[in-house]
């Protein structure tokens, strides 16, 4: 292994999936008349979660078509990044605050960019 968790595989460097910046995006589609909550968790949360040394980006959005339909897209440095940014306060208030002002199930997909 050389640094940065990285493999050399016949002259290729190989990054191990907690050395690889993850992009992860958050579907939330808010029960009726719950917009305005799910907006305004999603405002709380966005700015404390910006501050975070391992945050590269956090915007968030609302569907055009289906006004309670929103998301988050955010980047973290690495896969510890994130997993630090799921167990702080401010990150675990929005959850409980969030979650009963959805019809389903808050959908998280982590990702890290193909090219």
């Amino acid at each position: 292994m050389t640094a940065g968790n990285r493999i050399d595989r016949g002259g290729v460097e190989a990054r191990t999936e907690g050395d690889v910046e993850q992009d992860v995006f958050v579907r939330l589609h808010a029960r009726e008349g719950e917009e305005r909550g799910v907006e305004a968790a999603l405002r709380e949360v966005a700015g404390a979660s910006r501050e975070e040394s391992g945050c590269l980006s956090f915007h968030t959005f609302r569907a055009v078509r289906d006004r309670r339909l929103f998301y988050i897209h955010s980047r973290w440095v690495d896969a510890g990044a994130f997993e630090r940014h799921a167990e702080l306060a401010h990150t675990v208030r929005f959850l409980e605050r969030v979650d009963v002002l959805l019809d389903e199930p808050r959908n998280v997909t982590r990702t890290e960019m193909m090219e």
